[in-house]
């Protein structure tokens, strides 16, 4: 193995984007090289360090441990009597290949969290002998790994999974026993946010002074609920989904994107209403400290502000603002200079009673929503030259025209359509002067802050890492599927969401882990990979007519080896041997079934 890197030029910088590729000779003579993992744009030391760990698997390759077996035409030496025991080799069989690496590597993170420490005392055995602290544990690494419905859960996954095995508890499948665990978790919701805090101080050094706050909706394909007092209601969706109930998550995270706390609200909350109590929550359960809160315009309002500015101490925030703010604003920025604060950045400043507003503009910016805008209008120009050179009736020319006003809506507004008072004929002209209006705000943010002697530059570092919690969502809906929610009581709608948020937690620290060693390398893809390595049963039957079975995970492959290397993992020894008698196996075997 060894790294290789593609060049890719990008605003007259060239890239360096590095994989790590293995040789392998096929039939005929030829070699191919593999990918094995994209690492992305590393630094000089993240390559060193790379290079050193496939060196030192190189000089260890091959170093395999030999085991020997005393077969069944073999006597048993005198100096083993006791303690050998004779198998019949040639009737070796090979059982119950399930996953293995990555329900590992997710109980690892569980516990690097001590998520199992804090739930021991919360959630004792049941009296029948019930451990919810090891379904629990099965519900979120089901979550991170390949999540599903507890139903499937239930009939599928648990089998073909490691999980009995890493948690010594094969009575973890029943259904029931799944839906029991989620009516226990809700009360603990505030204790675990503490708790996270915790760790992730511990584990990377994570601060809190500033935070992100954001909300998204979930939407369900039912019925509304007939309780009036349910969470699922009709509400603005970003899902565009309007036609379905919904739910509303407000998510606060670090820039980094650790998690501080979550809450569920009705689908029917507007953003603008949540900021107030939300501050309270923080204050109430973290005390109150100088943090700086960083929010996309549309969640607070003026009176809201107002209460921040004029808390003891005051509450620190940096928010967008809406354009007709920048509009009224406009004259007062024009005559201001422009500031670089870093390269392909600059602001202007300018205060204003107790706030500071900063105007800034990103080069990089400029270019992508210039190109989009270009292309969107360069399509629905030609697109209306076709209309206009079509035989249509009237009726079908409203449709033409509305399909070409949905699928370009931004480029529509610099465009005036006049449509004939009778007949199916139209003109339309370019709004030179939206036009003008539009190309001066491309790239540009107007910002809003108390924080007047803060560094610009700092500022708007602060505001572009709002990027960390719509990873989170997207994170959350795509990765971990926190869709589809096939639960009807809204108790564990919301303890779903919880197990999500958990798995969420798993998902940020294999992130931050990974981070450090290549950008490029998702925790997604270390999971994949290690969910090839498999784990099996293997049956020796014996000479006194009982049988020896081996648990026994995979060898990893080159690749694996590396990456487990790479990120100090230590992987557990195999499972001891167990001797189980004929009728056992018998009855095992008809129990999987």
């Amino acid at each position: 193995m060894y790294l290789r890197f593609a060049r890719r030029r990008k605003d007259g910088k060239e890239h360096r984007y590095w994989s790590i590729v293995e040789s392998r000779r096929c039939t005929g003579g030829r070699v191919v090289q593999r990918p094995v993992l994209y690492l992305g744009e590393i630094n000089d030391g993240q390559r060193e360090a790379w290079c050193r760990q496939i060196e030192a698997f190189d000089e260890a390759s091959g170093r395999h441990r030999q085991l020997a077996l005393f077969s069944a035409e073999q006597a048993v030496p005198d100096h083993a009597k006791g303690l050998g025991v004779q198998v019949r080799l040639d009737a070796m069989e090979l059982h119950r290949p399930r996953q293995w690496g990555a329900c590992w590597l997710a109980c690892h993170l569980y516990k690097q969290l001590e998520l199992d420490r804090f739930f021991a005392p919360l959630l004792p055995d049941s009296r029948e002998g019930t451990n919810w602290q090891h379904i629990l544990q099965t519900l979120v690494c089901y979550r991170l790994i390949d999540p599903g419905s507890e139903w499937r859960l239930h009939r599928q996954w648990f089998e073909q999974s490691a999980m009995a095995d890493l948690l010594g508890d094969d009575a973890l499948v029943a259904k029931n026993a799944l839906y029991r665990c989620l009516d226990k978790l809700l009360p603990h919701k505030a204790a675990l946010f503490s708790h996270l805090r915790t760790r992730w101080q511990d584990l990377f050094a994570a601060k809190f002074d500033v935070l992100l706050y954001d909300l998204t909706s979930t939407y369900f394909e039912s019925p509304p609920p007939d309780d009036e007092t349910d969470k699922r209601r009709h509400g603005y969706s970003r899902d565009k989904r309007s036609d379905c109930v919904q739910v509303v998550i407000a998510l606060i995270v670090t820039p980094e994107g650790f998690p501080l706390g979550y809450e569920v609200l009705p689908g029917n909350t507007a953003d603008c209403t949540t900021l107030r109590d939300m501050l309270r929550k923080i204050e109430a359960q973290y005390g109150k400290a100088n943090r700086v809160w960083v929010m996309d315009r549309g969640i607070p309002t003026e009176e809201v502000l107002a209460e921040m500015r004029a808390a003891d101490p005051p509450v620190s925030y940096l928010v967008g603002t809406p354009k007709g703010r920048l509009s009224k604003l406009e004259k007062h920025l024009v005559t201001l200079p422009w500031q670089a604060v870093r390269e392909g950045v600059d602001v202007k400043l300018l205060p204003q009673d107790q706030e500071l507003y900063v105007l800034a503009q990103s080069h990089a910016r400029i270019d992508k929503e210039r190109a989009m805008r270009r292309r969107k209008l360069k399509w629905l120009w030609a697109r209306l030259k076709e209309i206009a050179a079509m035989d249509l009736d009237r009726e079908e020319l409203l449709m033409k025209l509305g399909a070409a006003r949905a699928k370009a809506r931004m480029a529509w507004r610099l465009v005036d359509v006049a449509l004939a008072p009778e007949g199916a004929t139209f003109s339309f002209t370019l709004d030179r002067d939206k036009l003008r209006q539009v190309r001066r705000r491309e790239g540009r943010y107007l910002l809003r802050t108390n924080l007047t002697g803060k560094d610009p530059a700092e500022l708007w570092r602060f505001y572009i890492q709002l990027v960390e919690i719509e990873a989170a969502f997207k994170t959350m809906k795509d990765d971990l599927q926190l869709r589809p929610i096939h639960h009807q009581l809204e108790h564990r709608i919301e303890a779903h969401i919880f197990v999500a948020f958990l798995a969420y937690c798993l998902h940020v620290t294999l992130r931050a882990r990974l981070k450090p060693l290549a950008p490029g390398l998702t925790p997604r893809a270390v999971l994949d990979k290690f969910a090839a390595i498999q784990m099996l049963d293997v049956r020796f039957p014996t000479t006194d007519g009982r049988t020896l079975i081996l648990s026994r995970y995979t060898e990893l492959t080159a690749d694996q080896k590396l990456l487990a290397r790479h990120l100090k993992l230590d992987l557990p020894p195999q499972p001891p041997p167990r001797i189980t008698a004929p009728e056992k196996i018998a009855r095992l075997s008809a129990d999987a079934v």
